[in-house]
């Protein structure tokens, strides 16, 4: 006797919700493990250029032009420096200036100098007491 021919079998089916529950669990654990880096930002404020012509009889008596190269050697006025400290290279800026008032220092660097070196020279121009300090900059094009 087959007593069981009433009974219907019951299909087969995909249950959705222990997966779901494994997911869960999962994202909660890299929720929790995972470590967030802050990233620090500077706002920087870039200078801008504009071309301002002003006498350049006055100017050009008063710039001591400084030119710096790749290596981190020092030119000033045209005559090599060699660089040993601080303290030498403002006297040879103070050679350079002699009795001028009131000098613009220009700063000619090389595109590959070591920005150590540069500052080397604002330091020993600081020192030496010359707060008049430019960059020359190169103009790649014009529209005009």
């Amino acid at each position: 006797m087959n007593f069981q021919r009433e009974q219907r079998k019951e299909e087969p089916r995909i249950d959705l919700v222990p997966m779901i529950d494994v997911l869960l669990v999962i994202l909660i654990f890299l929720v929790i493990t995972t470590t967030y880096a802050k990233f620090s930002e500077l706002e920087i404020t870039l200078p801008q250029a504009s071309v301002v012509e002003e006498n350049p009889e006055s100017n050009a008596a008063k710039m001591i032009e400084v030119s710096i190269n790749a290596v981190g050697n020092y030119v000033i006025d045209h005559q090599p420096v060699q660089f040993t400290n601080i303290e030498n290279l403002r006297e040879a800026l103070r050679l350079a200036v002699q009795n001028r008032e009131n000098p613009i220092i220009v700063i000619s660097a090389d595109a590959k100098a070591t920005h150590q070196s540069v500052i080397t020279l604002m330091e020993a121009a600081r020192t030496a007491g010359y707060s008049q300090i430019t960059f020359t900059t190169e103009v790649v094009g014009t529209n005009q």
